[in-house]
């Protein structure tokens, strides 16, 4: 076998990694890149090999920095299929459906935007094409191939993996693929996105099998989380003090995974009258999508979300709050007044609803911007959160004016300690560990911990580089 690393590597975007066996070449994910808008266009674009040769994916989770370029893949001419849990399934029809309808509607955007310049005198850019359509999406849907957890599946004669529980995202998996030849077994575990014990509506990850290889996210391999409570506590002090200056909270937010995170604990928040009651919008077709995808998976959920259904309540509903789907009535909440917190999708801010949302808020001083997940480099996300002065919407500098509070400890991935306390049940004969999903400045204090912990190999992939396992 061998591994080489194409995406997610000394940064947290773009998740995909090819395994060779037996003759045939195997991705573990296919994500979306995000960063500068003409690096990400060109990588996303053009994959280093040919679409065609891939004889399967194997995908951890619906998240589109782990998902998003499969349509990509298929438009190139991959036909294999794609295996996933059933309720990632589920999640990547609204997501990969909703990121080919973004894509066409910024592209024509932009475009417009473009020949007015042009009509007006100004200097014309050239006309952008959507990286993928929504016929490419249904494409790539209707190549996945649901996988239970812990169901044993051969990819060849000697080559099989089996889903467990991640504990990340509904439906998300780690990855253990086990190659058995002459006698000799060599097992590879993909971490894909590790989740940590106690989040809201999800099981905690599950406990793995012993290792040779293991290919270990790092998003906060160098961090570590505040608990629950003090999570809880800060986001309604946000929100309380946001309201009491006459302000809106503008929550750029994931919309699968952390929206539904959101929602349960605002929903726990209002219920104890910890926060002022004020409305809460969620402001993305997708999240609401995926919302109906979180319903329709209880056999995901730990055991307080279940118990909530079991004495019929609602995690993901409250009295004041607010699914927003239709464009005109996302258009009209620029018009309310009052205070008001608004989530919306992309979770790092480079697309979608929420680019009006920051454009028409983040001038005005009263209002927050509250972050709530790891921004890769050179997106809007990571600019608002360094305090940028000025930060380009749609092309144009808009003011921040706006308070920013980044609240990291509500994300859904392990922290240097998680990481390590998680990888101690397959550490035992563990030959080698490379970290990917993570930038530098995060996967080297892990890589430190890991050699101190287990003293075993560890190495941090740079893009294109090939490593052989046996």
């Amino acid at each position: 076998m061998k591994l080489t690393f194409w995406g997610a590597v000394r940064t947290v975007t773009g998740s995909m990694h090819e395994l060779s066996a037996d003759g045939q070449r195997f991705l573990l994910d296919c994500g979306l890149y995000q960063g500068r808008r003409e690096e990400s266009n060109e990588r996303n674009r053009n994959f280093p090999f040919a679409a065609k040769s891939v004889a399967a994916v194997v995908l951890s989770h619906a998240h589109i920095d782990h998902s998003g370029n499969l349509p990509n893949l298929t438009k190139a001419g991959f036909r294999g299929p794609i295996y996933a849990t059933s309720a990632t399934t589920d999640l990547c029809g609204a997501m990969l459906r909703d990121s080919a309808f973004l894509q066409e509607k910024d592209a024509e955007f932009l475009n417009k935007r473009a020949d007015r310049r042009k009509r007006l005198g100004a200097d014309g850019s050239k006309r952008i094409e959507p990286l993928y359509s929504m016929k490419d999406a249904e494409t790539a849907l209707d190549q996945f191939e649901n996988a239970a957890y812990h169901r044993s599946i051969q990819l060849t004669d000697e080559l099989r993996y089996e889903f467990y529980d991640a504990g990340h995202l509904l439906g998300s998996a780690c990855v253990a693929l086990t190659h058995q030849r002459n006698g000799k077994s060599t097992r590879l575990t993909f971490s894909g996105d590790v989740g940590r014990n106690g989040l809201p509506i999800i099981r905690d990850p599950e406990t793995l099998p012993e290792t040779d290889y293991l290919i270990l996210e790092s998003t906060y391999g160098g961090r570590l989380h505040s608990d629950g409570d003090i999570v809880a506590s800060k986001l309604a002090h946000v929100i309380t003090r946001t309201a009491e200056r006459g302000g809106r909270v503008i929550v750029p937010a994931f919309a699968v995974g952390r929206t539904q995170q959101l929602v349960v604990l605002l929903n726990e928040l209002t219920r104890r009258r910890a926060i002022p009651d004020i409305p809460v919008f969620v402001d993305s077709p997708l999240a609401v999508n995926a919302t109906e995808g979180y319903r329709a998976h209880p056999e995901c959920y730990d055991a307080e979300t279940a118990r909530y259904l079991a004495e019929g309540d609602d995690p993901f509903g409250f009295r004041r709050l607010r699914y927003v789907r239709d464009v005109q009535d996302s258009k009209a909440l620029n018009d309310l007044r009052g205070p008001m917190v608004i989530i919306s999708a992309s979770g790092m801010a480079e697309a979608g609803r929420i680019l009006h949302h920051l454009r028409n808020n983040i001038e005005n001083p009263r209002n927050t911007v509250l972050v709530v997940g790891f921004q890769a480099e050179n997106t809007l996300g990571r600019k608002l959160v360094d305090g940028h002065p000025e930060v380009p919407i749609f092309g144009e500098l808009v003011r921040l004016r706006a308070e920013v509070v980044v609240m990291n400890e509500l994300s859904g991935h392990a922290d240097q300690s998680e990481l390590i306390r998680w990888m101690k049940p397959l550490s035992k004969g563990l030959r080698g560990v490379f970290l990917v999903h993570g930038e530098l400045a995060q996967a080297q204090p892990l890589a430190a911990r890991i050699r101190e912990t287990y003293g075993v190999e560890v190495v941090i992939p740079e893009r294109g580089q090939s490593i052989p396992l046996e």
